[in-house]
């Protein structure tokens, strides 16, 4: 008697690894969220208060 060599994945398989890897890359988003929410970037000190009624009466 010889055994039956299946190619296919059994679909329980290939939805587990799906899954696994779903929540892989959730978990490194949500790690890559927090890492960018801890780093400070630098935040323009002075306000630009830019005069633009010259430029609408031209029109």
């Amino acid at each position: 008697m010889q055994l039956k060599y299946n190619r296919q994945p059994s679909l329980g398989k290939t939805l587990f690894k799906t899954i696994i890897k779903l929540l892989l890359l959730l978990v490194i988003l949500l790690f890559a969220i927090f890492l960018i929410e801890k780093v400070s970037f630098p935040s323009p000190e002075k306000k630009f208060n830019i005069d633009i009624t010259n430029e609408i009466k031209k029109l």
